[in-house]
């Protein structure tokens, strides 16, 4: 499965190494099912937006905020909001790795996070200092269009949702985020007591990567998202089962199991993963060794993308002659 020449590639292998053993790599398989599940996805998304909001993402249990240890006493006008909330405890947790001996290049590792990021927490003094200066208003995507949702919110007297006044100013032009949009109202419009903003429409992007990531790579809220997709729309339900059957089967090498995956993803009623798994059976043998053999292309790959990453370089900028040198050398 190295792509669209796939049959093409096979019948010149075939041709010039009779006696070789073809292996489908695996990076492309699993590129060519995410494909197809984002399809399926796509073929769904007009309904993802009546999609019911989920319970609040709990708070993971490090970022409690750690009791200073100096015993002195805070600001009494001490930041508030989310922003202030998430750098006092990300403050603190930084601190407290550091003072367990863990540099800025290890602590970014083990947090996820950007090494500058982590800099800039280890060199505040105090958590606080990570928030002065943000109060400030900078310009807004939003500020041409606040008046007319001023004026389209005054007069329904709050009884129009937000994701319709998105849709409504994107028509007008706007190119910001429905979050934007939401936050402003909250904030500056007047609320009806009973008011809840609706949830914005889940995007192709985000459903597909919660149907072909790992679970563990998940956040607790992408994780509640994904069970209320799936709770809610059966056709996701089993491409994602599909997916994880299929990853399993790749990662554990156990590509015995092969027709038996065939069969039910193309019974399954999804035409785009139905339509891969018959795609595998044309070159079914070089599959189930990509699926069950330790051989992978992934060094060949590697330097095919050095080699074309040195041709950009120096497109137009020398000969064959210094492109060969650099490649040899590289």
């Amino acid at each position: 499965m190295q792509g669209p020449d796939t049959g093409t590639y096979a019948e010149a292998a075939d041709t010039a190494a009779p006696q070789a053993l073809q292996v489908a790599d695996r990076f492309h398989l699993w590129q060519n099912l995410a494909s197809a599940v984002e399809k399926t996805v796509a073929s769904q998304h007009s309904c993802l937006r009546d999609l019911p909001p989920t319970a609040p993402e709990p708070e993971p249990a490090w970022e409690t905020p750690i009791a200073a240890a100096s015993g002195e006493d805070t600001e009494s006008d001490d930041p508030t909001g989310k922003f202030a909330e998430r750098a006092r405890a990300h403050h603190a947790l930084v601190h407290h790795l550091l003072a367990q001996g863990m540099g800025l290049r290890h602590n970014a590792r083990h947090l996820g996070w950007g090494r500058h990021t982590v800099q800039r927490y280890a060199r505040a003094a105090r958590w606080q200092d990570m928030v002065k200066g943000r109060k400030r208003q900078l310009p807004s995507t939003l500020d041409p269009f606040k008046p007319y949702l001023a004026d389209r919110w005054a007069e329904t007297d709050g009884n129009v949702t937000v994701p319709g006044l998105h849709r409504e100013i994107t028509a007008r032009g706007f190119r910001g985020h429905y979050s934007t949009v939401r936050d402003w109202i909250r904030r500056d419009l007047p609320q009806q007591e009973d008011f809840t903003p609706g949830p914005p429409r889940l995007s192709i992007r985000q459903v597909t990567g919660w149907l072909t990531r790992h679970p563990a790579t998940l956040t607790e809220e992408e994780k509640l998202h994904r069970k209320a997709v799936l709770d809610r729309y059966p056709e996701l339900a089993s491409a994602a089962e599909l997916t994880s059957s299929f990853a399993e089967m790749l990662t554990t090498l156990s590509g015995d199991r092969l027709p038996e995956w065939i069969t039910e993803a193309t019974d399954a009623d999804l035409p785009a993963i139905s339509s891969f798994a018959t795609g595998l059976n044309s070159d079914f043998d070089a599959v189930t060794a990509g699926l069950t053999t330790d051989w992978n292309s992934g060094p060949v790959e590697g330097t095919v993308h050095r080699i074309k990453m040195l041709k950009r370089q120096m497109f137009g900028r020398a000969g064959f002659g210094l492109l060969r040198k650099r490649v040899l050398l590289s």
